[in-house]
């Protein structure tokens, strides 16, 4: 197994970050500040804790892999890329696009391969590979968690080029798919669309290394204007979703319920069955959901407005909330924070305060915005913003959206980033409502070599990582060793000498931290 040598993140980032996650301040820090002293301890601090993410969109080529034909190397490349910039970065998670639209860029037995992949639906890559399984081992590699994003309803993007294969929904049960403006639609009103977004999500479970079910916020479409083509003089109205077959049978045995709450009550179904089966399958596996970043209207504060996604687009988004139907939370907030009637600062609380079974709160970031051709973000704009997040004891994590900004280092985003908020690695924040027994105390030796201590672990099963201190006179350095390697290499340092002391603990798959030991230095 390969090594891993310590990079040189100090106690100061690593205790800066835990703190934050205990103080009530409102106004966000200064992020143009320095990091603070280096802190001076006795004995290590518990382990710095984030979800740091970015989602990898395929739909049109968005991330990855860049531009539809790509042979299997080129796209594995790429991957690569992504995955070594983040880890570089101290990200700890990709939230991976796996399903754009019925299909899947992986080796599925029940939807086509997507057209991202080749350029045409239902065609493998060539030589043929397992995209899904070789991003799983890859980020596991370094140390990276990987959530597989699924969209529960899309049949068809309106910028599809290639046409549907013979073994897409759309024709194999085409009385489950509507038209919808540009767009195919499985209709969550009929029991064979929910059951196959239900059947494809747990046959990745079982089948796939991965760490998280992420879902994002299509699920009835966003509303389509137009006339539907039956007067080319009549006015333009919002077009409502023609699921009425399916209404019609559902009034024909007696449902009582209105037509939206019905269709919300389609979509709730399908999100507590998700949850329950997920984690029937593997108690590990996180379920998270990013939904549009506004509040319904009669919850929401006074100075918010904005659409509705409880109204159209039927998703109950509090309710999921407050049954804990998911283990995170990623309201997707695109806004900056000097914009009153979509603030950050005040979408953020809203969500933090309908969080009633204390669910992970890890607000979804626009940093794409950096550098776009309109409503240009400032970098320092998403720096503001995770501070805010930081300030609040209720949020402890966000994700990127999406990765190419990283990739591209837009306006400098990557480094300004890396320099002032992920100056020290991060835990994966604990999921302790999915934990079992606590994991056993990892079994490490450690060689003094030329330049450093050798390190060897070994731990039980089901562990995804090493923590791991290093203390330098009385400073300490903290860093994440994934559970896939068996050793690592903790660097001297040359201003401050010798390390002196190392101590380490395993973590399982929910973050749950074993107890630590100690490492013998003078075998």
């Amino acid at each position: 197994m390969k090594r891993r040598t310590f990079g040189l993140a100090t106690i100061a980032a690593a205790v800066a970050l835990v703190s934050s996650c205990t103080t009530t301040t409102t106004v966000a820090p200064d992020v143009s500040a320095l990091p603070a002293p280096l802190v001076v301890a006795e004995n290590p601090p518990p382990a710095p804790r984030e979800f740091r993410a970015a989602w990898v969109s395929t739909v049109a080529n968005i991330d990855w892999p860049s531009k539809t034909g790509l042979s299997a190397a080129q796209q594995q490349a790429e991957a690569i890329a992504i995955l070594e910039r983040a880890r570089a970065m101290n990200l700890n998670a990709i939230v991976l696009q796996v399903r754009p639209s019925a299909d899947a860029i992986y080796a599925s037995k029940i939807e086509p391969w997507s057209e991202y992949l080749s350029g045409a639906q239902g065609q493998a890559p060539q030589p043929w590979y397992d995209p899904l399984k070789f991003w799983v081992t890859e980020a596991h590699a370094r140390g990276i968690e990987l959530h597989a994003w699924f969209n529960p309803y899309r049949a068809r993007h309106s910028g599809a080029k290639s046409v549907p294969s013979r073994d897409h929904i759309s024709n194999t049960n085409p009385g489950a798919v509507k038209q919808y403006g540009k767009f195919l639609w499985m209709d969550p009103g009929e029991e064979s669309a929910s059951r196959q977004t239900l059947d494809v999500v747990l046959d990745v479970v079982r089948r796939y290394d991965i760490d998280g079910v992420h879902l994002d916020d299509y699920f009835y479409p966003y509303p389509e204007t137009g006339n539907n083509g039956l007067d080319a003089g009549a006015a333009t109205t919002e077009i409502d979703f023609p699921d009425k077959p399916a209404w019609d049978r559902y009034r024909a045995g007696g449902g009582t319920l209105d037509r939206a709450s019905w269709r919300r009550d389609n979509v709730n179904r399908l999100i507590e069955r998700l949850y329950q089966g997920i984690h029937a399958e593997k108690r590990w596996v996180k379920f998270g959901i990013s939904p549009f970043g506004i509040g319904r209207p009669d919850r929401r504060p006074p100075s918010i407005q904005g659409f509705s996604q409880y109204d159209k687009l039927y998703a109950d988004a509090e309710l999921w909330l407050q049954q804990g139907w998911l283990d995170y939370f990623t309201p997707q907030l695109y806004w900056p924070r000097s914009q009153t009637p979509q603030a950050y600062d005040t979408l953020l609380d809203y969500w933090i305060g309908q969080n009633t079974m204390g669910r992970h709160m890890w607000p979804g970031l626009f940093t794409s915005r950096i550098g776009a051709p309109s409503r240009d973000y400032e970098p320092q704009e998403v720096l503001e913003q995770i501070a805010v997040a930081r300030s609040r004891p209720g949020a402890t994590g966000h994700v990127h959206f999406s990765m190419v900004a990283l990739t591209e280092n837009r306006k400098g985003i990557s480094d300004q980033l890396r320099a002032v908020h992920y100056t020290a690695p991060a835990l994966v924040p604990a999921t302790p409502w999915l934990a079992g027994a606590a994991p056993s105390a990892p079994r490490v030796t450690a060689v003094r070599s030329p330049g450093g201590v050798e390190l060897k672990l070994a731990s039980g099963p089901s562990i995804a990582a090493y923590a791991v201190w290093a203390r330098y006179g009385r400073q300490w350095r903290f860093d994440v060793v994934p559970a896939a390697r068996a050793g690592a290499v903790v660097a001297d340092d040359a201003a401050l000498g010798r390390v002196d002391a190392i101590v380490v603990s395993a973590v399982d798959r929910v973050g749950v931290e074993s107890q630590r030991v100690t490492v013998d230095l003078n075998k």
